[in-house]
């Protein structure tokens, strides 16, 4: 039996019978093919590709043309999952109606089927108009990548009471707003578990806790696929790909230096007329 495409209101009701959800970011044809098999609920194509894929220190420089473009690399790869798209920095914070443009973009040329807003109770407005104009809208609270410099760092969020109670205010704004799910990134295990239970909509958590309704993790972290791998508390390793494809290429260099590779059953040869043809008449061993 094919599987069911997700959806968001299927995510609704996955939370409603307390049962996980699953997403990870992908940025590319192939990782989105292999999560799709996997049997990943939900890909996020995020702007942390600033980070992981272009190799920025934050995720500021990402443009929205670079959001659809691998977008659409994604979107091309797979059936079943739901793939949300990140609006990236300022593109969401100026009038409503460049702001729409921006969503339409990529839900028109990158093909997503929602996209992904950074904020809390101030952007809500925002999330109620692109909802409004019918996309899908994912709100992301706790520690916001486009804020890091205003945060201060990649700090815990929600570790004393007024961060607590500004954080589930945010969530709750966003829900009222129209937002599907929630991601809550970097949030004590104690405020994500009450948001959860606080919320009609799922959580889905990254550095949260286990009491969100679904959690998600990055590609190349959860495979190691970087280097140098930069180890991360709220991260399981679940495979060393990094180290396999460097040790790969490594026996590829050394093969190529001994003139190992090609071997021949790698080559190609031609018919003997035609290597005479190209050897001036004569073929070797005549």
């Amino acid at each position: 039996m094919e599987p069911k495409k997700m959806s968001t209101t299927r995510m609704k009701a996955m939370k409603a019978k307390g049962e996980p959800i699953s997403m990870m970011t992908a940025y590319d044809y192939p990782s989105a093919k292999l999560a799709e098999e996997a049997g990943v609920d939900v890909i996020l194509v995020g702007d942390s590709l600033g980070n992981v894929v272009a190799g920025h220190e934050s995720t500021l420089p990402v443009t929205l043309d670079d959001m659809i473009y691998h977008t659409k690399a994604v979107t091309r790869a797979v059936t079943v999952p739901l793939v949300v798209s990140d609006m990236p920095f300022m593109t969401y914070h100026g009038s409503i109606d460049a702001t729409l443009a921006g969503v339409g973009r990529l839900m028109r040329e990158g093909l997503a089927k929602a996209v992904k807003l950074e904020g809390g109770a101030e952007i809500a407005p925002t999330v109620e108009a692109i909802v409004k104009a019918g996309v899908p809208v994912m709100g992301h609270i706790g520690l916001t990548p486009q804020s890091v410099y205003q945060i201060g760092g990649y700090k815990v969020q929600g570790k004393n009471s007024a961060s607590a109670r500004k954080l589930l205010d945010d969530a709750k704004a966003l829900e009222q707003a129209g937002a599907f799910a929630v991601v809550l990134e970097l949030v004590t295990d104690e405020l994500s578990q009450q948001i959860t239970k606080e919320l009609a909509i799922p959580t889905i958590g990254i550095g949260a806790g286990p009491h969100c309704d679904g959690q998600v993790l990055v590609f190349h972290d959860l495979l190691q696929y970087a280097s140098p791998v930069v180890p991360k508390k709220f991260v399981k390793t679940y495979a060393n790909i990094g180290d396999a494809i460097r040790n790969g290429i490594a026996q590829y260099v050394k093969e190529v230096k001994s003139r190992s590779f090609p071997a021949q059953e790698h080559t190609f040869h031609a018919d003997l007329e035609i290597a005479g043809h190209l050897y001036g008449g004569r073929v070797d061993g005549e």
